[in-house]
């Protein structure tokens, strides 16, 4: 019996030809030194917000701190090189931060901040040069006395300022009994040069993700929302209605929509299967789903294909511990280039939970060519037994090669460089990092679909704000090709117009703004 549950909780083989990339833990020279600190109220968020704020085309990071202070870390650097990051006073070095997006709020090509916090949530006007200042009063942000946790963001029809969803969790005044005292979820709309009054999303069931997303490519995004089953009395996973021209609205079983409950703390998305239609990755304890359309974009019915897929991620692949993982932020990224999406999971147990892992190692699971995925975290030089919670896989030193910075509870943040070779020297596939500039209020393009076409093969990237675990990425978004050398690429913009398509030589940075050719950095 012991053999058969051993064999049962192994990883699937790796394809013969598949690459690890060998990953090299830089924590200790990178200058990082951020703990997500705290006990009851901060055993969940811990995200990181990844993005260019110095303007030099790198990503900085901003950390939560929880009862610690946040901080902005600017990327120092070198292309190519050692991860090198220094703390700088950027005037958002608040407390009790659970997470934060970065965001072109009012349209004036600077990056914002939305900062979520257990307490009154802040957005930080972008000055420049890593500098900002707080901007509730000046945009009319009322921003909830409550524990926040979840975050998404989309430009709705006609609009030159974004739509704001804020999603919270328990109400932290009711500690002696907490279970079924979730507080409200709200969407933020625009209201001028400003934000409207909260409009609240009922019922509300303790979110840790939301992410307005276009399901079904009809060109209007809903909003996504994975809820903690641990606390809500009488909830499931949502997906709310989010059109102007109407208050917010459930789907229904009438639209196919099926009541799923998980323990549900990250979202990640991407199309997995190639049909064309943003699939998703959600994490738990012990039951992450992977889910696609059952029956394509006229019915909102999702099959789960974590376990066939082998995208499961239960239960921790080595350590000794066999009780079930828990899961938190997630991401799908290519990170040996080949061509095919891979997927990051950060584990951590919630403090300690005796039916939960304890030693529960952070996922790198590497998709295969028949559409499965294999476990290489251990292989990679990834699996830490930290308490994960935020995480953000992106590249760091402007090489292709997509790194990896992780937030952990009550210890220090960890981060590791992708080396650019695999585990047994062999060379990385080729790449591409395409950045989106439109006119208008949403200057980053948030909704609209990059494609990247080697002869039939087709990948697509739904551009999205929001997701993950407390923290999320704007700026270069990257693709793998494998062994070609050039590519073609094409971008439907939030408006439903495309360009052309237009050849890219591999290797490169490419500014793509619309109605333009490509531009390499």
């Amino acid at each position: 019996m012991r053999a058969l549950f051993l064999a049962l909780l192994a990883s699937p083989a790796l394809a013969d030809d598949l690459v690890v990339p060998k990953y090299l833990d830089e924590t200790a020279a990178s200058g990082i030194t951020s703990v997500y600190k705290g006990e009851w109220e901060f055993m969940a968020g811990g995200g990181v917000a990844a993005f260019d704020c110095s303007g030099d085309g790198k990503p900085e990071l901003f950390m939560a701190g929880g009862t610690d202070k946040a901080k902005l870390y600017r990327n120092d650097s070198e292309t190519s090189g050692a991860l090198k990051f220094t703390p700088v006073t950027s005037g958002a070095e608040l407390d009790r931060v659970t997470g934060a997006y970065p965001l072109d709020i009012d349209g004036d090509g600077i990056l914002d901040l939305v900062i979520l916090r257990s307490g009154e949530d802040v957005v930080m006007k972008g000055e420049g040069q890593c500098q900002f200042t707080r901007a509730n009063e000046a945009w009319g942000f009322q921003g909830r006395d409550l524990w926040s946790t979840a975050f998404s963001a989309t430009w709705e029809k006609g609009q030159d300022w974004p739509t704001l969803a804020i999603g919270t969790y328990i109400d932290r005044t009711q500690d002696a009994f907490p279970w079924g005292s979730c507080t409200e979820n709200a969407l933020y709309r625009p209201k001028g040069k400003g934000f409207d009054a909260p409009l609240p999303l009922k019922p509300s069931f303790c979110s840790l993700s939301m992410l307005f997303t276009d399901w079904n490519r009809s060109g209007t995004p809903s909003l996504r929302v994975s809820n903690d089953r641990e606390y809500y009395k009488g909830g499931t996973e949502q997906m709310w209605h989010v059109d102007p021209s109407q208050p917010p609205a459930l789907y229904t079983a009438a639209e196919g929509w099926k009541p799923l409950k998980i323990w549900g703390m990250g979202i990640a998305s991407t199309d997995v299967n190639g049909d064309g239609l943003p699939d998703y990755f959600m994490t738990s304890m012990a039951d992450s789903k992977l889910q696609v359309l059952a029956g394509g974009p006229d019915k909102a019915t999702y099959k789960d294909i974590a376990f066939a897929s082998h995208a499961i991620a239960q239960r921790p692949y080595v350590g000794g511990d066999f009780h079930p993982s828990t899961g938190w932020h997630a991401e799908f990224q290519d990170v040996n280039n080949d061509g095919l999406q891979d997927l990051f999971v950060a584990k951590g147990n919630v403090s300690a939970m005796p039916d939960f892992a304890m030693k529960d190692p952070n996922n790198l699971m590497l998709g295969q060519p028949d559409g499965t995925f294999a476990e290489a975290g251990d292989k990679a030089g990834v699996a830490s037994f930290g308490q994960a919670r935020g995480a953000s896989v992106i590249d760091l030193n402007g090489d292709g090669q997509m790194d990896i910075v992780v937030v952990n509870r009550n210890e220090g943040a960890e981060i590791w460089r992708n080396s650019g070779t695999g585990t047994e020297g062999q060379a990385l596939g080729h790449w591409l990092q395409l950045a989106l500039h439109q006119d208008g209020g949403n200057r980053d393009a948030i909704g609209a679909w990059i494609e990247v076409r080697i002869g039939d093969k087709v990948q697509r990237r739904e551009i999205t704000s929001g997701g993950g675990h407390a923290g999320g990425q704007l700026g270069w978004w990257h693709f793998g090709l494998g062994s070609a050398t050039e590519a073609e690429v094409h971008v439907i913009w939030p408006d439903g117009t495309s360009d052309d398509w237009a050849k890219v030589k591999s290797d490169g940075f490419y500014d793509l703004t619309k109605g333009k050719s490509p531009v390499a950095r």
